[in-house]
């Protein structure tokens, strides 16, 4: 918990610096249109609004996926590092004890962190027409605690599920852009990840600490950009629908997610961002027969559903010109301001994103 206050902290301080420094500043909007690194930016990375130059807050905060594409024959590449940390129990909107999760349970999760690595490029097929793949690569660790009070720690790791995505821009104004996105997530992921408990040795893990969803699935999206003088605005919405049943005779939830977020330009390398988002998770149909929900809640079907609004703050940098040149490295700290589980179910504590975009 104190190292996730530490860099909600810094990102709370830079926003205050950038704040500050903006006051007595000269409006920098007609660099967006000037100098030979600016045309640069806006070759790859415009996101298609009536000509204007590259600016940081052009490009979404980067917890969203999609919403910005390079131009016809344009490459991008990314990193993006993303760590969640989860920590107590909660049930619809009320905080649960572990006494409680235990006298419903032998066992109970106490915690649980997520790591994940994701390598993803864009090419532009036309100057609307973008394709992009992501390939992940995931951590997870849960401790737990059995009635009798023994403590233990599970661990998984591995590829995730491999995704692809289609975007399509709808409309490209001089202020505001539309861009539709749809793609498939490829079962590349594991459903079988094992490790010891106390129960014994290499005994299967409950869904949450598994790697993919066993299923491919449909990925939807819209999303919405606009912007004015020094200030720019967007809003998604993303849907992930499972397809099908994976071969061990469940289905994950599907997942709805919105989001609206305001950025603002202080200077032409630095933005920052706040951002609104709710998602709802549905429970999973069907069941792992090898797993047994009395057992501990993680290995329940019924208890992996619920609602959350979620608040984000973020910092964008761009390298305006000079040899690297639409370098993008952003930042953002989500942190859930209401969540609603169908519990007991381990509550989220705040997500951490971390990204780096390069055109070519």
């Amino acid at each position: 918990m104190a190292s996730q206050l530490s860099v909600i902290a810094l990102v709370l301080a830079g926003w205050g610096a950038a704040i500050s420094g903006a006051h007595g500043q000269v409006s920098e909007e007609a660099h967006d249109s000037a100098g030979q690194g600016d045309r640069e930016v806006q070759m790859t990375m415009d996101m298609g609004q009536g000509g204007h130059g590259a600016r940081p807050d052009m490009l979404p905060p980067v917890g969203v996926m999609g919403g910005h594409s390079p131009k016809r024959g344009g490459l991008m590449l990314s990193f993006q590092y993303m760590r969640m940390e989860m920590d107590g129990n909660r049930s619809g909107h009320n905080r649960v004890s572990t006494a409680e999760v235990l006298s419903q349970f032998p066992v109970a999760a106490l915690s649980m962190d997520m790591n994940m690595f994701m390598f993803s490029t864009m090419y532009g097929i036309t100057d609307d027409l973008s394709i992009m793949a992501m390939l992940p690569f995931i951590r997870k660790q849960m401790d737990h605690v059995t009635r009798t009070g023994v403590e233990f720690t599970t661990r998984s790791d591995g590829i995730g599920d491999i995704k692809l995505v289609l975007n399509y821009a709808l409309s490209q104004a001089e202020s505001h852009a539309i861009q539709v996105g749809g793609g498939v997530s490829v079962p590349t992921g594991s459903i079988d990840r094992k490790d010891d408990t106390p129960a014994g040795p290499d005994q299967v893990l409950p869904y949450p600490m598994q790697i993919g969803s066993g299923t491919y699935d449909l990925l939807l999206g819209i999303t919405y950009t606009g912007r004015r003088s020094d200030y720019s605005w967007g809003a998604q919405f993303g849907a992930t629908v499972r397809l099908g049943e994976n071969d061990r005779d469940y289905t994950l939830g599907n997942i709805y997610q919105i989001s609206v977020w305001g950025a603002r330009k202080w200077t032409n390398k630095l933005s920052s961002s706040i951002r609104l988002q709710g998602e709802s998770e549905r429970n999973i149909d069907g069941a792992d027969p090898r797993l047994n929900p009395l057992v501990v809640p993680t290995a329940d079907p019924d208890l992996r559903g619920g609602e959350r609004i979620n608040l984000g703050l973020g910092l964008n940098f761009l390298v305006p010109s000079g040899r690297f040149t639409g370098t993008n490295l952003a930042l953002e700290v989500v942190v859930p301001i209401s969540q609603d589980l169908d519990g007991p179910q381990v509550e989220r504590d705040s997500v951490i994103s971390v990204g780096l975009r390069k055109p070519f």
